[in-house]
């Protein structure tokens, strides 16, 4: 017999009537500091030799050094310093998972101090420059030489960056109405505000005079031939596509959508998102938790975050999974969906089986099914791969995941004019990921163009 989960709890958000409303209930994790915040909270670091922080920063920006400007009051330099590693310095203060990178390396975890808040002082001084309109970069002389970029998210972003200092022509080809990728369209509110996102790119688009077509999406081998006809060299960051499909009965139903898709609605119709009072997520990853945590933030009820593995099997971050908790979220684990259920053609729960885990690989448990109603439910199990249109590039090689394969120093792919960087090539990282590896590309690219260099044998980064 399956047996009915329900629950009748209090929700921990009231539904949100207005902006002012919706702000309060999206509250940012990491709030902008004032100039005294920055001061105190400068002073505690201790300037490390060889520091563990810098390390652990995927991008490797000298943090003690701009810890160092900021604290003497050169809050410009600061932002220099952050932008001579990381050209998304401003979200990346915003968004970067700091607790298990730059702030999980602080010296002062070790001595159960509070370690520096790192994001947060990344943020202050990139703010500064922003809101002040600081001119920091300039276009490089032309080299006669005209990229391609396709996708405007962290990776493109940061090639396109890249390119202009060093002289090229770029030009970026985005399918969406705004760039910036996720940091805009698959990221939680309470992380970083569009306006925020949106003002870093305007900034260095400003500065360095790279074009985006909006509303481009490349679909076809015509379009990429065009492209190639006009361009020297290509770079590829279009990340990894929409959320995959569960494969299960009732999948199609209304009131069935992915997380990303959730996401990106709720970041641009804000109070005006109707979420209803019963929502199960399926997932165990960031993404699971920030549409969980959203949808608890938009006043539903009852909220459960359901994976199949276990909690210690979760790919999510610990610290994202409590601030779930905290929105009023509830956990569920070692349950799998059998199937979506439905009634007049609207989702009406979701039936689960409960399972195990032996030596890694998971088995049902025999009559172990289990229903919870739901209103909605959100799909956050992976995104699906963009091989339909990287099958269109001749001479490009993928993974078993369907990743592109590039070579590890260059991001040069197997077909010697096209680069690659981003979740296309990493799978689905962080963005701080993305805007170290379309960097690296476009140092890759001037090599190419530098040295003459001739295809390199190719492995995955």
């Amino acid at each position: 017999m399956v047996k009915s989960l329900n629950s009748d709890l209090m929700a921990e958000y009231k539904r949100p009537q207005s902006e002012e409303e919706f702000q309060q209930n999206f509250k940012q994790k990491k709030p902008l500091m004032n100039q005294t915040e920055a001061f105190v909270e400068s002073s505690r670091c201790l300037f490390c030799y060889d520091a563990p922080c810098v390390k652990a920063c995927p991008t490797h920006i000298d943090i003690p050094l701009f810890i160092k400007q900021i604290h003497t009051g050169n809050t410009t330099g600061a932002a220099e310093t952050i932008y001579d590693s990381n050209w998304m310095g401003n979200a990346c203060g915003k968004v970067c998972p700091t607790q298990v990178l730059c702030e999980g390396a602080c010296v002062h975890n070790h001595a159960h101090v509070k370690p520096i808040e790192i994001g947060r002082l990344q943020n202050y001084a990139t703010r500064q420059v922003i809101d002040q309109e600081k001119k920091l970069f300039q276009k490089g002389a032309p080299n006669g030489k005209k990229v391609a970029i396709i996708g405007a998210g962290p990776a493109g972003i940061s090639c396109a960056c890249e390119l202009s200092v060093l002289g090229y022509e770029v030009t970026i080809f985005e399918a969406h109405e705004r760039p910036s990728g996720l940091t805009v369209y698959g990221t939680a509110p309470y992380k970083i505000t569009n306006e925020e996102a949106l003002s870093e790119i305007e900034y260095l688009q400003q500065q360095l005079d790279f074009q985006v077509k909006y509303n481009s999406a490349i679909t076809t081998r015509e379009q990429l031939q065009n492209i190639e006809s006009q361009y020297d060299a290509v770079f590829i960051g279009v990340g990894i596509g929409p959320t995959a499909s569960l494969n299960v009965k009732g999948e199609d139903v209304k009131g069935v959508t992915g997380a990303v898709e959730f996401i990106r609605e709720l970041r641009f119709k804000k109070h005006g998102m109707q979420v209803p009072n019963r929502v199960v997520v399926l997932g165990g990853g960031n993404t699971a938790m920030d549409a969980a945590s959203e949808s608890a933030r938009m006043g539903a009820e009852q909220v459960y975050l359901a994976y199949r593995r276990s909690k210690e099997e979760m790919g999510g971050y610990s610290f994202e999974y409590d601030l779930a908790l905290s929105a009023g979220v509830q956990g569920i684990f070692n349950a799998s969906p059998r199937e979506i259920l439905e009634q007049d053609g609207y989702v009406a729960g979701v039936e689960f089986v409960k399972t195990v885990s032996q030596n890694g690989r998971l088995t049902e448990v025999p009559d172990s099914e289990f229903v919870i109603e739901c209103d909605l439910v959100i799909k956050a199990t992976g995104q699906a791969k963009m091989a339909g249109f990287l099958e269109l590039i001749p001479g490009l090689t993928l993974d078993a995941s369907r990743r592109i394969v590039v070579n590890a120093q260059t991001y040069q792919t197997g077909n010697p004019r096209y680069f690659a960087g981003g979740d296309a090539v990493n799978g689905g990282a962080e963005v701080v990921n993305g805007a170290y590896e379309g960097k690296m590309a476009a140092q890759g690219i001037h090599q190419f163009f530098t040295s003459h260099l001739s295809p390199l044998t190719s492995h995955h980064g």
